[in-house]
């Protein structure tokens, strides 16, 4: 099941919009999902190619207001989410995210905090393990976690950085074949598929889509557009 309804989630599709610096275009999201929390907790095991020292440092760069702590630092981890006052999760590969949550037996302590009204923030990766799977992930599975089973904020599938465009020449599948692949085998579990620079909240039991961007919803053999600010509050079961 979901989280109940003290959970407040924030699930950004993208660190970037465009060309703007990195999580520039996040940053008022971001702290009004916080409030006046400034103490945080970063979970950076989606950086494979950048280290986690320098994920961290990346991050503090970006939002200086913050007091940030990466968890890779902490010699209980566990015990770090317990205590922690607001989670951030960064993007990167979800499959190595999700494999070192497994690893540390971290997802059960992050789901009842933040069923306790934790304020949790993620993108790209930090959003897509916040659904029921990690099944409609753009990654690839460079490592393999004991299950594809992620958070369960929603029951349903995410799919950050949606786009329906088709690069001249390329005869791939698109991202909308992709997930009709997914939806054909599972037609009873929906896929919110978020642009970038757009994000999902999920706080006093409702789900809205943020930004200025529609997104979809993949259902069956149906795509339904999304607008801003839409309620998408049956979504959630």
């Amino acid at each position: 099941m979901p989280t109940e309804n003290n959970a407040h989630v924030l699930m950004l599709s993208s660190s970037r919009m465009g060309d703007e610096a990195y999580l520039e275009h996040a940053r008022e999201m971001i702290f009004e999902h916080l409030g006046d929390e400034k103490d945080v907790l970063f979970i950076p095991f989606a950086g494979v190619t950048l280290e986690w020292d320098d994920y961290v440092e990346k991050v503090r760069q970006a939002l200086p207001e913050l007091s940030i702590t990466g968890i890779h630092t902490c010699d209980a981890p566990a015990d770090a989410v317990s205590s922690a006052r607001a989670i951030l999760v960064g993007g990167g590969n979800t499959f190595n995210l999700l494999n070192e949550l497994y690893k540390q037996s971290l997802l059960e302590p992050l789901q009842r905090k933040v069923s306790q009204g934790l304020p949790y923030i993620g993108w790209s990766a930090g959003s897509n393990i916040c659904g029921n799977s990690i099944r409609t992930t753009n990654d690839m599975p460079i490592v393999e976690p004991p299950s594809f089973a992620a958070l369960n904020f929603l029951s349903c599938q995410l799919n950050p950085h949606y786009t329906d465009y088709q690069p001249p020449g390329h005869n791939g599948e698109t991202r909308d074949d992709r997930l009709f692949e997914f939806t054909r085998l599972s037609p009873e579990t929906p896929v919110l598929a978020i642009r970038e620079g757009t994000a999902l909240q999920y706080s006093k039991g409702r789900l809205t889509l943020l930004g200025e961007l529609e997104g979809f919803c993949f259902s069956g053999n149906d795509k339904t557009p999304i607008a801003p600010g839409q309620d998408l509050t049956h979504y959630l079961s």
